[in-house]
């Protein structure tokens, strides 16, 4: 062999040699950033894990918070507010009614006609009229004219479908989904503005005193009748709908619950006591916290750069506004410390709030052989190309991580207030318990089906077979705003003349 051809052969073996060796540190280097990903996913699920006695305890601990939110002001992180709901609708209501439904930057206005037991709902019609940005920080009455005048031009549209009998005032329920003071049912001074609305003169104020000025200013004879939150409503809706209905959930972009106590349970109430022996609580259970939730360092993370540090912790466990957030963080600190989609960061994971839950939702449900979902997501809403079927597998075991905690934990919640008022077993005393039925309302509950079946399977496991045979989770569709026309019945000033 030439002395040309040694220097070749070996010239070959070393690049040989070289190639084989990045290989070598690649596969290495891959094999340890894929160690490193499992390491933190066997983490994140121990840390999330929600095993059914852990569940027991929060529900126990969701029970006796309730019982010290009932027992004084501020004594429990739950705030289980009075909402003066005493005469829930029972079907047999009847006539013309109006809702305004005032939630965020759009409101709607609703009339319903009802028929009584065997009729119920004759008609129902509805406007959703979206709110001017400056009307959201401007003045009071400025706010306030528009929605009646939105009001007014709705009642000026009422066809001949509808009937207000002769020398009657039409009234209405109003659903204000905003932090208010009640004080009756149809009046409650404002706390504070959220969702982007800022107009300081109405902080304090009686916002039906608010809304009636400006309805008499557009020469409207009506009558604000109820006001009520969103959740409120829902219970409403729901029970006219099924007399077993003893709670309602929302589980949306937030989350929230009411539930029917018995009015001697309260001891905080210091009025007198109501003739249907009822009153309906809405616990705004967002705000609870206890050490038996399951906290990771990405939620307290997330709730240090929050709006709200220390408040509405199980809010940012279970609602629809957080857990697309805390998916956005996990996937961070993989991309950061294990380089799951590559050498690089992707700029826009560094976005607060960039991935949606209905986004998480998609790539969740995504049952294609190649995630093609979740690629999709990933390319267009984060700008990652070409990720691999390992990544996007690892992105679909974190969805199912965080939403299966989420639903868990929900159904913990529910089981709570099922406790409280001694509905959570088969038998009590001897005697069978009756059905009950929970009104759930809200888009995660109702779009997100892996989150909806595992909060129900949960709540079986947690109940037991005999004793969730006897309670329903039903979907209660659109309940707020119907709740509120129907809760402006139960209690309109023409009731008692009705039932006489």
């Amino acid at each position: 062999m030439g002395k040309a051809a040694v220097t070749t052969a070996v010239v070959c073996a070393a690049a040989a040699c070289a190639v084989a060796a990045l290989v070598v540190r690649y596969r290495m280097r891959s094999s340890g950033r894929w160690a490193r990903v499992a390491a933190l996913l066997k983490e994140l699920e121990e840390r999330c894990a929600t095993p059914v006695g852990k569940l027991r305890q929060v529900a126990d601990a969701m029970a006796v918070e309730m019982h010290a939110g009932l027992a004084s002001e501020g004594g429990s992180k739950l705030k289980m507010l009075i909402s003066y709901v005493n005469n829930l609708p029972t079907g047999e209501e009847t006539g013309l009614f109006y809702a305004l439904d005032l939630g965020g930057t759009n409101f709607r206005v609703l009339r319903v006609q009802l028929g009584g037991k065997e009729r119920r709902v004759l008609k129902q019609e509805f406007e959703e009229v979206s709110i001017p940005p400056l009307l959201m920080v401007g003045g009071s009455d400025e706010l306030f004219d528009f929605i009646a005048s939105a009001l007014a031009k709705f009642v000026a549209s009422e066809g001949e479908d509808f009937h207000l009998p002769v020398g009657r005032q039409r009234e209405i329920g109003f659903t204000f989904s905003f932090p208010v003071r009640q004080n009756s049912i149809a009046s409650g001074t404002l706390i504070k503005w959220t969702k982007g609305f800022n107009i300081d003169e109405t902080v304090g104020e009686d916002v039906v005193a608010e809304l009636t000025r400006a309805i008499e200013r557009q020469g409207l004879d009506m009558r604000v009748s109820a006001l009520i939150n969103d959740t409120v409503g829902t219970l409403a809706g729901g029970r006219y709908h099924d007399n077993d209905v003893v709670a309602a959930v929302i589980l949306g972009t937030g989350t929230n619950a009411a539930y029917v106590e018995r009015a001697h349970a309260i001891p905080k109430w210091h009025g007198l006591l109501p003739k249907s022996g009822e009153m309906v609580i809405n616990m705004e259970w967002g705000n609870f916290r206890s050490s038996h939730l399951p906290l990771t360092d990405y939620d307290q993370a997330l709730d240090n750069e929050s709006l709200n540090p220390s408040e509405q912790i199980f809010e940012k466990l279970i609602s629809g506004m957080y857990l697309g957030e805390i998916l956005r963080r996990v996937l961070l600190r993989l991309a950061k410390e294990a380089s799951l989609f590559g050498d690089s960061v992707p700029p826009k994971l560094e976005i607060p709030f960039m991935l949606r839950t209905p986004v998480m939702s998609a790539m969740h449900h995504d049952t294609s052989p190649d995630l093609k979902v979740v690629g999709a997501k990933l390319k267009d809403l984060l700008g990652i190309p070409n990720t691999s079927l390992k990544a996007r597998k690892v992105v679909v075991q974190i969805c199912d991580i965080v939403a299966r905690r989420g639903a868990r934990l929900a159904a913990a919640g529910v089981a709570g207030i099922l406790k409280k008022v001694g509905r959570d077993a088969a038998v009590k005393g001897g005697e069978s318990v009756p059905r009950t039925v929970v009104a759930m309302d809200g888009g995660l509950y109702e779009h997100y089906t892996i989150f909806r079946e595992c909060l129900q399977a949960t709540f079986e496991e947690m109940l037991g077979a005999e004793a969730a045979a006897s309670v329903v989770i039903k979907l209660a569709n659109d309940g707020s705003g119907i709740g509120a026309a129907l809760l402006a019945a139960s209690h309109s000033q023409y009731r008692e003349l009705e039932q006489s």
